[in-house]
């Protein structure tokens, strides 16, 4: 695993503190595996500065994983040789890597498989976190960034799309109150005068 200096780290676009990165990403459905019915989802993603691992969390059980996600330049879109290797709990809630970009702004591909249909309400969200290991006057430092919402699966109807996001819910508005037939709501009977003793344009009302 490589470690960088927290000046090459600033060379790369990191703004302040490593745990600063920013991430951004999105998910759609992956390349079906031969001999295999589960349905893959594909993820991708980059950041402002180099990471040496990464977990996606799931709130869909994952059944499987690729375990070297394709690293290319997001400038030309050619292969890397950076890599990462991924593993974890079968099946689990996690899709954990480890390895390194050189840089920030090289692309992630990979792609994990789920036993629900990738369309189907509630949808596979998964939330990325990253980590970089640097050099901080000689000492390794671990740096987290995070949590970032890859959002729901690209290309899915949006009609079946409810709820909004992982880390940006949608909450249903509060129902009005009941309205009777005539269309009205009903009346609150605090603050009713009595019928006695009323009074009507400042007079009392004759009996």
């Amino acid at each position: 695993m490589a470690i960088v200096t927290s000046a090459h780290a600033e060379a790369v676009g990191i703004e302040g503190s490593p745990n600063n990165l920013t991430c951004s990403g999105h998910i759609s459905a992956g390349t079906p595996e031969l001999g295999s019915e589960e349905v893959q989802a594909r993820y991708t993603f980059y950041c402002n500065g180099p990471i040496t691992g990464y977990q996606l969390q799931t709130n869909a059980p994952v059944t499987g994983f690729e375990a070297s996600p394709l690293v290319t330049s997001n400038a030309t879109g050619a292969p890397l040789s950076d890599t990462f290797s991924c593993g974890g709990e079968l099946p689990g809630w996690a899709d954990n890597c480890e390895g390194s970009t050189k840089t920030g702004w090289e692309t992630i591909t990979g792609q994990f498989s789920i036993g629900t249909p990738l369309c189907a309400a509630p949808h596979v969200d998964p939330i990325l976190t990253v980590t970089d290991i640097y050099l901080e006057k000689t000492v390794p430092t671990q740096a987290i960034s995070g949590p970032f919402d890859l959002g729901r699966p690209l290309h899915c109807a949006a009609s079946s799309y409810v709820g909004g996001t992982r880390l940006d819910p949608v909450t249903p508005l509060p129902s009005k109150g009941k309205a009777d037939k005539h269309g009205k709501g009903k009346a609150n009977d605090k603050g009713k005068a009595k019928s006695k003793g009323k009074t009507v344009g400042g007079k009392d009302k004759k009996k």
